[in-house]
């Protein structure tokens, strides 16, 4: 997709800059463990990540608190409608149906996730509903749904967007109602944080894999997979082909290599390897993996080039290029 090759510089005020080139994570997160760390620290996936951390850095301003931060700054790419993978204007299933799927979780435990959510605006809200205001951690479908009208969530109308109409109108002339998985087809947004104090927390939404079955969930509203956050270790989130990070329990599997001694670059690197070897037809998926630990370090990765993130600091906010384990 065009938009993720412009390169661009955002400052945290809003003023933006046309790059010549695109930075490096070795740049901030290479091999050695000497460099120099920053707190506070957002992070997201994506091209798109750059307006979503500029709300939640505006919203960690105002309220101090991080997991405000990451709910508000995943709303943001909820409500893009030239985003055609997050929120209610996402791509749908294969029988023209938007489900949305969203967790959070905080780095003292506390989580909340919803899967297979229909009409919800900001399932994002929701999740953190479910977190906050109920005993449980998942809710899905229907259940889901009931849940977010007792909370008072409005429900919006079960109609396309107009690029959505239009794209599976198209798809459905071609595909023989066979989902398509390719490199592009998985934008996801995630987003990990990090405030002054030491404390982490994370988000994850997205309306998943295009054109997939009626029911299909994938990573992002699963602990472990698509988000994982500890206050004593640190933070780690996933986009790309759900079913591939499942198969590792991707996040968890870093933040509990990071617990181990590895740094966010080498936990991403390692996770990455594992994914590749557990699935088939590898040449067709793209994952990639970001984290931070309680230190500041970053780390990104993905299994093919193209994976970007977006990083923000009190110095700016940026866009970087991850680096993979497939080659150009």
């Amino acid at each position: 997709m065009s938009h993720r090759r412009k390169f661009i510089k955002q400052s945290l005020l809003g003023s933006a800059l046309i790059l010549p080139g695109m930075a490096s994570l070795d740049a901030v997160a290479g091999p050695s463990r000497t460099r120099k760390t920053e707190k506070p620290l957002i992070l997201s996936t994506w091209d798109h990540g750059i307006p979503a951390n500029a709300n939640a850095w505006e919203k960690l301003k105002n309220t101090g608190s991080i997991l405000d931060a990451v709910e508000a700054g995943v709303r943001t790419t909820e409500l893009d409608m030239e985003n055609l993978s997050v929120g209610l204007q996402g791509l749908p299933d294969r029988e023209g149906i938007t489900t949305l799927d969203a967790s959070i979780m905080c780095g003292d435990g506390s989580c909340g996730s919803v899967a297979f959510v229909r009409q919800v605006k900001h399932p994002i809200s929701l999740a953190r509903a479910v977190m906050e205001k109920t005993p449980h951690v998942m809710m899905v479908g229907e259940g889901a749904r009931q849940f977010a009208l007792a909370q008072g969530f409005p429900m919006e109308p079960e109609v396309l967007s107009p690029k959505a109409q239009q794209e599976y109108d198209k798809w459905k002339m071609h595909s023989k109602y066979k989902p398509v998985i390719n490199r592009e087809n998985h934008d996801t947004i995630g987003m990990i944080g990090l405030d002054a104090a030491g404390k982490l927390a994370g988000s994850c939404t997205t309306s998943g894999l295009a054109y997939k079955m009626h029911g299909r969930v994938g990573d992002s509203p699963i602990i472990g997979a698509g988000l994982f956050v500890d206050d004593q270790v640190g933070a780690a989130t996933a986009t790309g082909l759900g079913e591939s990070i499942i198969r590792i329990c991707g996040s968890f599997l870093i933040v509990e290599l990071m617990r181990q001694g590895r740094s966010p670059q080498e936990a991403c690197e390692e996770a990455v390897r594992r994914l590749v070897a557990k699935n088939k037809q590898i040449e067709d998926i793209q994952a990639g993996f970001l984290a931070m630990n309680t230190e500041g370090e970053v780390g990104a990765f993905a299994v093919h080039p193209g994976f970007t993130f977006a990083k923000a600091t009190g110095a700016g906010n940026v866009l970087m290029n991850a680096g993979s384990h497939f080659k150009p």
